[in-house]
């Protein structure tokens, strides 16, 4: 029998639309999965019921939030609450339904080739908890403020190893998690940067097709094989879609800092904005007046402020899709 390998996320009905992306190109890559959603408002539980995927078990929010997490729930923003949240949902899914390891996504990701391409080299390791490197284009390195490592991806083994990181971070993250830089923290995030060497069985991924994404991108060649894409000669497992942004008069901004060339906009963010038209399409099959996700125009002269400073920085990435 093929092994079935687990994943885990969480997420709102702001980023629904993206994790239906994220869901099915788990689909397309003929993966035998299993995608655990902790659902972070009603109307995400709701909706992914009445949608019923045959590989994804939504979770409600009160059947995962402990006292401990109601406790500060209060204190953080809603962006803030989920972070915290993070290593919680991975032990949540792990005691809940008793799996010997599973590994976390954040719901903007993109497959484009099996992820056991990536925990195969994570098991050949003999480690018990897998991270990913930023790996940030030096112009963009932001590794001081927002840590060497980024939570995206990341594997831990219901081992002794694994559960004693996963335990550390989880009271580490109830301590403090907020959206700035301070005392060497930031987040969830920044408290990895010190794990190979704090943990014994941590693996940092090797395999650059894991953890593309727009901060690193213009150091690779990405090719097209066949159908295949691949970052010079490994092939592209999946493509972190940070900074997107859509609007309701149907532009997509791609990235709003990061230079991107031309292959990377027709390869990766068209077909990922043509893809997010038809979650939409999908979802509003069953909620017709569905209009999460999408983000607020600034402003006029913000807008225009913010327009000259990109068409400086020849970073415009802005497209009329649909």
């Amino acid at each position: 029998m093929a092994k079935i390998y687990n994943f885990c996320t969480l997420f709102d009905a702001n980023y629904l639309p993206r994790a239906l992306v994220m869901y099915h190109s788990l689909e397309q890559s003929g993966e035998n999965f299993r995608l655990y959603v902790v659902c972070f408002d009603k109307l995400t539980y709701q909706l992914l019921t009445k949608l019923r995927f045959a590989n994804l078990i939504a979770i409600p929010l009160g059947d995962f939030e402990s006292p401990q997490l109601l406790a500060v729930k209060a204190q953080r923003s809603a962006g803030e609450y989920c972070w915290t949240c993070t290593p919680h949902v991975i032990r949540y899914v792990l005691d809940v339904y008793q799996l010997s390891e599973v590994t976390y996504l954040d719901a903007d990701l993109c497959f484009y080739a099996k992820p056991s391409i990536l925990l195969e080299e994570f098991e050949q390791s003999g480690a018990s908890v897998l991270i990913t490197d930023h790996r940030y284009t030096p112009r963009y390195d932001k590794s001081a403020q927002y840590g060497i490592y980024c939570v995206q991806f990341m594997t831990f083994k219901a081992d002794g190893r694994g559960l004693t990181a996963l335990q550390w971070w989880q009271d580490r993250c109830v301590e403090w998690c907020y959206a700035r830089a301070e005392e060497g923290k930031f987040g969830d995030q920044k408290y990895l940067d010190d794990w190979p060497q704090r943990f014994k069985g941590v693996h940092v991924l090797e395999h650059i097709g894991g953890g593309v994404a727009p901060w690193n991108i213009q150091q690779y060649k990405l090719n097209c094989n066949y159908g295949q894409l691949y970052i010079g000669e490994k092939q592209l497992v999946f493509f972190h879609f940070h900074a997107y942004k859509y609007y309701l008069n149907g532009i997509h901004s791609f990235s709003a800092n990061y230079l991107l060339d031309s292959e990377v906009v027709d390869w990766l963010y068209r077909p990922y904005a043509s893809a997010l038209i038809l979650a939409y399409v999908e979802i509003r099959e069953i909620e017709p007046d569905f209009v999460c996700g999408y983000s607020s125009r600034s402003a006029l002269w913000l807008e225009l402020a913010r327009y000259l400073k990109r068409r400086y920085k020849g970073v415009l990435n802005e497209y009329q899709i649909g």
